[in-house]
Parts: C-alpha cells; structure tokens; sequence
C-alpha cells in the first residue's frame, strides 16, 4: 500500500477503529512522504487521538496538519478539512472562540460533504452553548445534503447530535427516533465504536424522560461495549453523575463525578469539566461537604468566566453563594452583599428561582445582623412570587414569607405559611428536571421542614408535631424521585410535556432570556398533572397532606402509635393511645446513633458462625446490654401509653436500621415498624394482606438452607408456587409474584448503602433489584425475605428513605418482613417456619413474627437472639 493510500485508509478508519488508524497513519508517515500525504496522515492521527478521547494530541496532529498544507501549499479545502476536524476539539479544550474562529477560516474553501460537516461542527458548538433552535435549525439544513451525496456516516452523526438536541428540548420521540436510526446507519458501516456511543445517548433520553432504571442499564451496555473496543469515554460518566443525583444517589454520584473529573482533565476537556465541577459542588453540599462544595464551585466559575459562558457562570455563583451560607460562622455583613449581587446576576441571567433564594439568603443574613427592616425588604421581594409560577418557585416564595412572619412573631401565620410552600413543593416534586439546575431544591424544603418542626415542638402541642412530621415524611419517605416514570399514559405525557416545559426554563436562563412566560406555561401544566394524577392508577404526585388525627385514632383501635422525631440533635416522641396525643422528650441523638450502631455490631458477631464460644458469649452479652440501654432511652419514658398493647412505630431516620425486636419493651408484642404513620394508614386501609391471589416460594442459588426452607413452608401452604434451582429465574419470579398476594423469597440478600436501588436479591441468573419490584404490578400484598439486611433503608438528606421498604410500601405493598441485621441461615430458617405456621393460622403478621421470635428464644437463646433482626414493615398488625 502506498504512502498516500495508507493515510487515506487511515483517515477512514479513524472513528471507527481508532488504533487501527493510528497503525496506518504512522506507517504513512515512515520516510519522507510528500505533503498531501503528510497532511492527510496527520489529520487522521488527530481524528484518532480525537476517538480515543486524548484531546491534546488531537489538537498537536490537526494543526499540524493545517500547518503542513499552508506551507505546502497544498489546495486550499485540504487545510480547510483539517480546520474543520480541528474546531470541536478546540471547543472540548474550552476554546470556544479558536473553534469558531477556525470554521471561518474553512468555509470559504469548501464544498458538499465536507462543507455540510463543517456546519455541522458549528451546530454542535451552538448546542452545547444553549442555543438550541439555532442547532436544529442547522441539522435540519444540512441532513439532506449529506443523504443526497450518500454521505451515510456523517448522516449518523448528524442524526445523533439532532437526537440530544431533541432530548434536551425534552422532544423523546423525536430524539429516539433520530438515535435509533443513527444506530441502524453505524451498525450497518460497522462502527461499533459510534454505535455505542448512541445506545449511551439512548440512556441519557431515557434519563430526561425520568426513567433512571433504564438509563442506567443502558449506560453499562455502552461502558462495556466501548471497553471491548479500548475506549474509555469520559464524557458518558456526567451522564451518570446526573442520573445518580436526579434519584438522589449523592454518595455514588459524587464518586462518579470525581472519576469523571479526573478523566476529562486529562483529556483536557475544559467545557464539559466545568459542568461536571458545577455538579460536583451541588453534589458536595447536598451531602453537608461545605468546604468540597466551595472549592469545586469556584473550579467551576473560573472555567466558565475564562469560556464566556455567561449563563453557567451565573449558577456557578450561586452554588458558591450557597455554600458560604452554609458556613458555621459566616461574615453575615459579606454574605448579604453577596447574596443581593448574586441575586442581580441570576435575574438578569434569567434564573429566577434561584434568584429568589438568593434574596431570602440575604434576608436571613440581614436577620442575624439584627437589621430586621432590611431583612423585611428583602424577604418581601421574594415572597412575593407565592402567588404566581411553578410549583417550585412558590415553595420558595412562600418559605420566604414564612421567614418574614416569624420576623415579625407572628408564629400561626408562619406556621400556615410553611403549610403553604410544603404543599407547593409537594405538588411540583413530579416536575423537577434536569439535576444540575435543581439540586438545590432539596435544601429548600429541608428548611422548611426544619423551621416547622422548632415551632411545633415549641408549641408543646403532641397534635400539632405529629400533623407537621407527617407532612414532612409523606414528602419524603416514600414519594421519592422515582427511577422509573408512571405507567399511566395520561400522566406519562403530561410529566413528559412538564419536564419539557421546564428543560425550555432552563435554556432561556442559560441563555439569558426572559423566562417569565415559560414559568406561566410550567405552572399551568403543574396544575395539569395534580388534576390528572388524582385519577391515575400508579402515580403519587398529588399530595392528600398529614392524615387526621380523628382518622388516626379510629384506625388504631387498641393499638399504641410512637412517632419519633428528631430536631437539633434532639430526639422526642409522639405517642397516640386511647385517642390521647402526647409529646416526650427523649434525649440527645448522637449515644443513640452509637448504641444502635454497636447493638448492629453484636448481632453480626453473633450471626457469623466463626466465632469462639467466648467470644459469642460477649456478643451476646454486649447485644443484650445495648438493647436495654436503647429500650431506656427510646422506649421506657413511654411506658404509661405504650402499656401492653400493640404498637406501630414510626421512626426517624437514624432509628430505621435499628433492630427493634431486641428491645426488652418489644418481645413478645406485636410491632409493626412503617416510615410514617400515614403510610401505615394506607397500608392498613388495604385490608386482608394475603392469601387472595395465592402464595410464591423461591429459593435462590447459594444458601444451603434455601431449597429445604421453600420445601418446609411447601408444607405449610400445599397449593403455593415455587421456583427452585435453576428454575428461580428473574423473568420467572416478575411473572409470578404479580401473581401472588403472598411471595416468600430464601436468597442471598444485599443491601447498598451507595446505591440502595440496587439493593438485591439473587436469583439463579442473577440479582432482582429495588428497580425489578418497582416495575411488579401490582406488587404482592405481603413479601417476607429471609436474606441478611435485606429491610435496610438508607438515609439521604432530608430523611429521604431509599430501599427495599420504601419501594415496596410506597408501590402498594401492605406487608414486608425482612431483617435489618445479619442472621445465621438455620436461625433463619426455623424462625421462618414458625413464622408462617402462624401466620397460615390467620395470625397477623406482626404477631406472627413477635410469637416466632419469642418461641425460638426461649428455646435457645444463645442460637436464636440473631433472629431478632427481622422486623415487620407496614401494616402488620392487621390480621391474615
């Protein structure tokens, strides 16, 4: 092959096969070729480099391409191609004005194919600066060229880059259309490597559209196709980074974002570092990391001031905004000022919200300089959008009216004011898009929540804290931000149009423009989707409020409800007996936090199996010991209304991984543990929990208990269904357990604090997870797992729950029994045997489980105290 065939070849292969090029341009190069050889190699090396994302060496080969075909000279378009190859790779270092400057200097020398790609490099560039019409524009100009000139790869890759405009103007259908044919188009070239790039693409519409489960599944597909290649894209881990956080997976997502980070820095792609530093920060103070926060948000604003993107930068000052008001001890003289310019930055950028809570940054600021007229005049300005505009923005608006009543003591019409923006964020929760722009919510209604628990507690009134925390947990404990969207069609499309509608809010902002007649339009589709999910059969966007306390105590009827809460550090109680609310304070939080977890700590030791006799034995006895300690603390202050009756017990969230049959006022009653109280209300009002649809017994591959488990409770429940072996297959179990009102798994269980929604069971071809029993409809009525802490739940900001128990109560579940702790496999076993004997007898399940326990322990306690782990969720006090 000559020297000039092999640089021709090699600029062919350089997308698709980027190391292959890379061979043939070098070889091309060996001796003294003549210029156009040279150029043309070169080019193809910088095209290479470009693919395997090694952005410097792009920029070295492509100008020195351009270099050789000007000192040639060479023909004018052989310079102008190398130009046009050269301008997005500026763009990916963060040179936004070399990469136009050089599709200048190309246009004029070309023509055809070449020149269409060339505007399609100027497309992209509109695009990933927030001028999206304009890139459309563009894509829809340029397409037809490239199909008549039977350019089909460029063809794909318009297609691709149409498919995420479409995608970021939250137009799904148009952007899946436009992806899968550029997929069709690469495969049939056989470029795999741009083929999984656009199935990656195909995730990150899924993720607009809300469905996070697929989005997910689809960025692994891609990952591992482009490992099979030996390219590693970093741009495809943002996409993820944000996936995370739109479920709130802070912890996964921050790490995420920090390998991301240091990919792309060396990759020295500066636009897209920006956006992930920005993420980063927002990620940083959602966890509490003030200091993180800070530091990634000012690594950001100085890449978008030194890039000119004046709409990012805007948002970068306010994540830095917030994390100096987050600061222990503030310069609050400072923190106003910079709060008010911030506030004139976001405005004039079109970010209204979040100039809003620059303003009540700045009121509070004012209030703790005791400047209380300043204060006034700032919370004024922005509580004044309370009555117009999103759901989200009156949240805010409303929080600020709250702060300015509590200036001025008025504390009830704080307290409705506080009612007021809780029930505004509870109805746009459904319609909060993409994540980088809307962390900060959380934060807001944290606040709020925080604020409204002080005054309920301080009124001393045991009604008035139960109403508020419930409140506050029905926006958080269950109704969190789904991986998947609703299955409703009429819901689906008016979530879709919402999100739509608010991608459209956030482009105006970032370019700058008026946003104030697209916040009327999202407002009027808000109100649009409250109507519609009333009737929808599976969503749970519109907010019924905390239960009554008159419905409350109809329903208990002869049982004790403990609400727990936590404010300050602080731990009180609310107990509902005999149609009497009182309030209790409990103590500190942090020895509890300690104690629950050094009582987990004992009950792992004891259920490992590897340890001496001496050394269960102190186990044992250090479990014991904690328990009492815990039941002093926790329990013991409530004796007179718990008395001997059934209890129902909502904890807060550092309680919720507490085993709370190992306290001494919980053997032998029957408990029933829920999130929130109006949780166990709806729980409870769904009636006899099993037995309607039949019954499902599955045993998973690797517990050596498993299979004679499933076939001591097949005796128990002749008719049941069980899949065992190979034949307990995922596909298998979805089928069946939409079956059954009644489903008992025996698997190996995993619980992922970084990633409870792939908390898991395993199977005989792999793990069901939290996502797999999000999809089951209708899911089962009662689940009991005999898996290690396969009942946990993890706790992200806000006392947000995530996990099994929450997926399951929140989807219409009335039942599950599961451990929090680890449990020896024969412990597991006789306790589920006696279980279900009882509960086949029409025992409630919680009483089921209590009488279980208690037989077993009196047996053998030294064998069965790790059985105490298993707790009762939702409404198991009902009877079967």
């Amino acid at each position: 092959m000559s020297g000039l065939a092999a640089a021709e070849e090699a600029l062919r292969l350089a997308q698709s096969e980027p190391h292959q090029s890379r061979l043939l341009a070098l070889e091309a190069l060996r001796g003294t070729p003549d210029p156009l050889t040279s150029a043309i190699a070169e080019r193809a090396l910088g095209l290479a480099a470009k693919a395997r994302q090694d952005l410097v060496q792009a920029r070295v080969h492509l100008e020195h391409s351009v270099s050789i075909a000007l000192a040639a000279p060479l023909a004018p378009a052989v310079a102008a191609e190398s130009r046009a190859s050269l301008s997005p790779v500026l763009w990916y270092l963060g040179d936004t004005a070399g990469a136009l400057h050089q599709i200048d200097l190309a246009a004029p020398h070309l023509s055809g194919a070449v020149a269409a790609r060339l505007e399609m490099n100027r497309a992209f560039i509109m695009q990933r600066e927030g001028r999206l019409d304009e890139a459309l524009d563009v894509y829809r100009r340029i397409l037809p060229v490239m199909r008549r000139l039977g350019d089909v790869a460029d063809e794909a890759s318009v297609l691709t880059n149409r498919g995420i405009v479409h995608a970021y103007r939250w137009e799904f259908a148009a952007a899946e259309a436009d992806l899968l044919l550029a997929e069709r188009l690469h495969a049939r070239l056989g470029q795999k490597l741009q083929a999984a790039d656009v199935r990656h693409n195909l995730g990150y519409v899924a993720a607009r559209r809300g469905d996070i489960a697929t989005a997910l599944s689809r960025y692994d597909a891609a990952e591992r196709e482009r490992a099979a290649l030996g390219v590693s894209t970093p741009q495809a881990l943002v996409d993820r980074c944000e996936a995370l956080l739109a479920v709130r997976l802070v912890a996964e997502a921050r790490r995420v974002g920090e390998v991301a980070a240091v990919r792309l820095a060396a990759a020295g792609l500066d636009s897209e570092l920006a956006e992930v530093h920005l993420l980063l920060a927002q990620a940083a103070l959602l966890a509490g990391d003030v200091a993180d926060g800070r530091r990634t948000a000012e690594l950001a604003r100085r890449a978008f001031e030194r890039q000119h993107r004046l709409g990012w930068l805007a948002l970068a000052d306010f994540a830095l905004l917030q994390a100096d008001s987050l600061a222990e001890y503030p310069d609050v003289g400072r923190l106003r000022r910079q709060a008010l310019r911030t506030a004139a930055e976001l405005a004039t950028a079109g970010w209204v919200a979040q100039a809003l809570d620059a303003r009540i940054i700045a009121g509070l600021a004012a209030l703790r300089q005791g400047a209380v007229e300043d204060a006034t005049g700032d919370l004024r300005l922005a509580a004044a959008a309370r009555r117009w505009g999103p759901a989200e923005l009156r949240g805010r608006a409303w929080y600020a009216e709250a702060l300015l009543r509590q200036a001025r003591n008025d504390h009830r019409g704080t307290h409705t004011a506080l009612v007021a923006g809780m029930k505004a964020l509870s109805d746009g929760r459904a319609g909060l898009g993409a994540t980088e722009l809307r962390v900060h919510a959380a934060a807001q209604g944290r606040d709020m929540a925080d604020l409204g628990t002080r005054l309920a507690l301080e009124s001393g009134r045991a009604a008035r804290v139960l109403a508020w925390t419930e409140r506050c947990r029905a926006m958080t404990a269950v109704h969190r931000y789904p991986p998947r969207p609703p299955s409703d069609p009429d819901v689906a499309s008016c979530l879709s149009r919402l999100r739509r509608a608010v991608g459209r809010v956030e482009e105006a902002g970032l370019a700058g423009t008026d946003t104030r007649r697209l916040l009327r339009q999202q407002a009027a589709l808000e109100a649009e989707l409250r109507h519609r999910s009333r009737h929808a059969r599976d969503h749970g966007a519109a907010d019924d409020g905390p239960p009554e306390l008159g419905e409350l105590r109809a329903a208990l009827d002869g049982v004790v409800l403990v609400e727990i809460v936590e404010s300050d550090g602080q731990l009180f109680a609310v107990t509902l007996s005999r149609g009497r609310a009182r309030l209790h304070r409990l103590g500190p939080t942090a020895p509890v936090a300690d104690k629950t977890s050094t009582l987990r700590f004992a009950l792992g030791r004891l259920a490992n199996g590897r340890s001496s006799p001496a050394s269960a034995d102190a186990a044992r006895r250090l479990a014991e010991a904690t328990a009492r300690e815990l039941d002093r603390i926790l329990l013991w202050p409530l004796r007179r209304p718990i008395g001997d009756q059934p209890m129902v017990l909502a904890p807060t969230g550092i309680l919720h991984a507490l085993p709370w049959m190992t306290l001494p006022s919980c053997r032998g009653r029957p408990v029933t543990v829920c999130p929130s109280a109006g949780l166990w209300l709806k729980a409870h009002a769904l009636g006899p929990q099993a037995g309607r649809r039949g019954t499902l017994l599955v045993a998973g591959p690797g517990l050596a208990h498993a299979a004679a488990e499933v076939d001591d409770l097949a005796r128990v429940y002749p008719r049941a269904r069980t899949l065992v072996g190979p034949k307990a297959t995922t596909r298998r179990f979805a089928a069946a357990a939409a079956e059954a009102d009644l489903v008992h798994v025996a698997a190996h269980g995993s619980f992922r604090d970084d990633n409870p929604l792939l908390s898991s069971l395993l199977l005989a071809d792999g793990p069901v997870t939290v996502y797999d029993f999000e999809g089951l409809r209708p899911v089962p009525r009662c689940l009991v797992l005999s898996a290690c802490d396969a009942g946990l739940s993890a706790v992200r900001p806000g006392e947000e729950l995530m996990g099994l128990t929450t997926a399951l109560l929140g989807g219409g579940s009335k039942v599950l029994v599961a451990s929090v702790t680890p449990a020896r496999d024969t412990t597991s076993r006789s306790l589920m045997v006696a279980f279900h004997q009882r509960l086949s007898a029409g025992v409630g399940p919680a009483e089921a489980l209590s009488a279980a326990q208690e037989a077993l322990l009196l047996d053998d306690p030294e064998e069965a105290f790790g059985a105490t782990g298993f707790v009762c969720f939702g409404s198991g006090l009902d009877q079967g």
